[in-house]
């Protein structure tokens, strides 16, 4: 069976505005990043400024597709002190459904490998995801957009987040 990561998140934010959020992703994604909105164009998040390239963060992903305001894929990579497993690529998955006051938002990552680092890889991103990046897109959408020297508090956030286990 297929081994998927997968979270569903209520936003307060038209699917519009959530889409733009993901390709303009400073406002909560990454400090800084490389994002060209096409198949194929560049779909990198740089969390560690001070690293060489190469280290920085999600570096050599790319879009799979995208079609506004509805989903848009991407390939991501590990950590790299993950370093058997960071060249290996799965596939990321956000669908946006329209609610009556917001949108509601379907997360998937795939395409995971088995054994050696694919397990820390696997509960490395569980947490990454579930716990700090889709907490700082509702924190988005509810107090603005991220400052980077002083991060917000998501306590608050990771409530939001459901995480849907198979």
């Amino acid at each position: 069976m297929e081994r998927r990561i997968r979270f569903q998140l209520d936003l307060k934010a038209t699917p519009e505005e959530v889409w733009d959020a993901w390709t303009a992703a400073h406002s909560f994604f990454a400090p800084e990043s490389k994002i060209e909105p096409r198949p194929g164009g560049a779909y990198e998040m740089y969390f560690n400024l001070d690293a060489p390239p190469g280290s920085r963060g999600g570096e050599g992903v790319v879009f799979l597709a995208l079609q506004r305001p509805h989903m848009l894929s991407f390939t991501w990579n590990a950590p790299p002190e993950l370093d058997e497993v960071r060249p290996q690529h799965t596939h990321v998955t956000v669908r946006l459904e329209p609610l009556a006051n917001g949108t509601r938002l379907h997360f998937c990552e795939d395409g995971f490998g088995q054994g050696g680092q694919w397990e820390q890889r696997i509960e490395y991103f569980r947490r990454a995801w579930g716990k700090i990046i889709l907490p700082r897109l509702a924190y988005r959408f509810d107090k603005g957009p991220v400052d980077w020297a002083h991060p917000p508090d998501l306590d608050a956030y990771v409530d939001l987040v459901t995480e849907i286990r198979e």
